[in-house]
C-alpha cells in the first residue's frame, strides 16, 4: 500500500481554496501511484472554525467533491471535515471513501479537545471505524483521541493500519511524536499520522510533522513545518511478521 500524507497549510475558513488544494494533491499522489491520501483534521475550514457558517450539512459540498476525486481518480481517500445539522451541535468526523466512490466508514471524533473548549461545539462520537481499503483492515482516529490508548487497543488485533488525522499545535509536537510512535509499538501495526503546516485564524502555529510509522515503531516518513506532500509504500505483510515474531498482543487482557 502507498500512502500519501497531505500536511496541507488550511487556508482559514475557506473552503473553496482548501477543495482546490485537495483536487492538486489528490491528483499528484495518483501519478505517484499512490493507493491512499490523507488529508488532516477539518482540512477543509481549519479548528475551530466558524461552524455556524463554515460547518457543512451531512453530505455536503466538501463531502460530494471528495466522493467525485476518489471516483475520478480512483484512489482511496482520508480526510478529516466537520457536519453541523441547524439546532444541534456539530461533529468533527473522518471520512473514509474508496477507489469508487462509496463511503466506507464516518468516524465521529470520541474525545472533544476541551482544553480548548472543543466539547462546547462538537458532540462527541461512541463509535469505532473499521474499514478495508485496497484489502487493508484498517481503522481512524481524530488528534486527541491519540491521548486515549484503550480506544486503539480495541482495534488493534484486526488492524494493519491506523490512521490519525490532526490539527496539532506546535507547542505539543513532541507530544505528537511520541504518542504516534507508542501506538504503533504497542499495537503492532501501521500508524499514519497526518498533521497541518502553517497558522490558523487565532494565531497557533502547526509543524506538520506527519509520520508514518511501522509495527516496530520505526519512523518511515517524518514531514517539517513547509512540507506538505509525503509519500512511502508500506509492506503490510511486516504487520502479521512481526506479530508473529513478537506475539505480545495475545496477551492482551480487558478487566
Amino acid at each position: 500500500m502507498k500512502v500519501a500524507a497531505i500536511s496541507l497549510n488550511i487556508a482559514w475558513q475557506d473552503i473553496n481554496s482548501n477543495l482546490v488544494k485537495a483536487e492538486q494533491f489528490i491528483r499528484k499522489a495518483k501519478n505517484d501511484d499512490c493507493d491512499v491520501v490523507v488529508f488532516p483534521e477539518v482540512f477543509n475550514t481549519g479548528f475551530i472554525a466558524n461552524l455556524d457558517k463554515y460547518a457543512e450539512a451531512p453530505e455536503g459540498k466538501t463531502y460530494k467533491t471528495l466522493q467525485k476525486l476518489a471516483t475520478d481518480n480512483s484512489i482511496n481517500i482520508v480526510a478529516g471535515i466537520s457536519e453541523k445539522i441547524p439546532g444541534q451541535k456539530a461533529k468533527n468526523i473522518a471520512v473514509v471513501f474508496d477507489v469508487l466512490g462509496n463511503e466506507v466508514a464516518k468516524y465521529i471524533k470520541m474525545h472533544p479537545f476541551n482544553y480548548a473548549n472543543e466539547g462546547k461545539y462538537f458532540s462527541s462520537g461512541d463509535e469505532l471505524a473499521e474499514f478495508n481499503l485496497s484489502g487493508a483492515h484498517c481503522s481512524v482516529f481524530i488528534c486527541y483521541d491519540l491521548r486515549f490508548p484503550e480506544i486503539f487497543r480495541r482495534v488493534a488485533i484486526k488492524s494493519k493500519v491506523i490512521f490519525i488525522v490532526a490539527n496539532w499545535p506546535d507547542t505539543r509536537e513532541n507530544h505528537w511524536q511520541h504518542l504516534l510512535v507508542s501506538r504503533a509499538i504497542e499495537n503492532q501495526c501501521f500508524i499514519v499520522g497526518v498533521n497541518r503546516i502553517g497558522k490558523d485564524g487565532v494565531g497557533l502555529k502547526y509543524n506538520g510533522s506527519s509520520m508514518i510509522i511501522n509495527p516496530s515503531g520505526e519512523v518511515l516518513v517524518q514531514t517539517d513545518n513547509k512540507t506538505e506532500y509525503a509519500c512511502c509504500e508500506i509492506d503490510l505483510g511486516q504487520v502479521n511478521t512481526t506479530r508473529s515474531e513478537f506475539p505480545f498482543l495475545d496477551d492482551m487482557r480487558f478487566v
